[in-house]
């Protein structure tokens, strides 16, 4: 292994899958509305939303369905939760499959943590157990897996960052994290990880390719 990392930790949605947000902005074409309506909404009392209630599975899905409409009410227009979760999967990049498949080659230790709620199924959503299911075929590929919806706490809360630590028995400072939104990159950052911010599969792979030594992409 290059330097002294020893652990590469993954979000999950629209890093090992395409961005949920290029699904969010489908529907959101298809409904007439304006674009980032969605990330909009969730972004708006970002603690307390309807979003980050779900995510930390305080509340139902019934729940969210009624408080994220009264949300996008409030922010001028119609948008019922259910059909937000309805959009959420998102499609898994094979390339990144297979950077998973020689991190693990080069024993590097792998882990995720991925903020996702506690109903339905996809990149954002609760896992099926089902091991033959796509995501489930990746997720089996991590040592170690933490889901907001289950642990309760949800990024860009320090805490999640430090329980993978805790459970991998590992510093901060020999571990990576690849996160498609900047503010979950920061608190990454200053635990002492090197944070990677995604922008695509390519890139991602690219910069973590150079920052270990190794060729992730060809």
């Amino acid at each position: 292994m290059a330097g002294s990392f020893e652990a590469v930790i993954f979000d999950f949605g629209g890093v090992i899958t395409a961005s949920p947000f290029e699904a969010f902005n489908r529907l959101e074409e298809e409904r007439g509305l304006p674009r980032d309506f969605v990330r909009t909404v969730n972004a708006t009392n970002p603690d307390s939303n309807a979003w980050a209630l779900f995510e930390r599975a305080a509340i139902s899905a019934a729940e969210f369905n009624d408080r994220f409409a009264a949300e996008a009410k409030a922010a001028g227009h119609e948008l019922d939760g259910a059909s937000v979760l309805a959009v959420l999967s998102g499609s898994i990049r094979p390339a990144m499959v297979t950077a998973l498949d020689r991190l693990k080659a080069a024993d590097y230790r792998l882990a995720c943590i991925t903020n996702n709620v506690p109903t339905g199924h996809g990149a954002g959503m609760a896992r099926s157990g089902d091991r033959s299911d796509a995501y489930e075929q990746v997720f089996a590929r991590f040592e170690h897996v933490i889901e907001s919806s289950k642990a309760g706490v949800r990024k860009p809360d320090p805490r999640i960052y430090q329980m993978m630590c805790e459970h991998l028995g590992l510093g901060p400072d020999v571990c990576v994290y690849l996160d498609d939104l900047g503010i979950n990159c920061k608190p990454a950052a200053q635990l002492g990880m090197a944070a990677i911010k995604v922008t695509s599969g390519e890139q991602a792979l690219a910069d973590l390719g150079a920052l270990l030594g190794l060729d992730l992409i060809s």
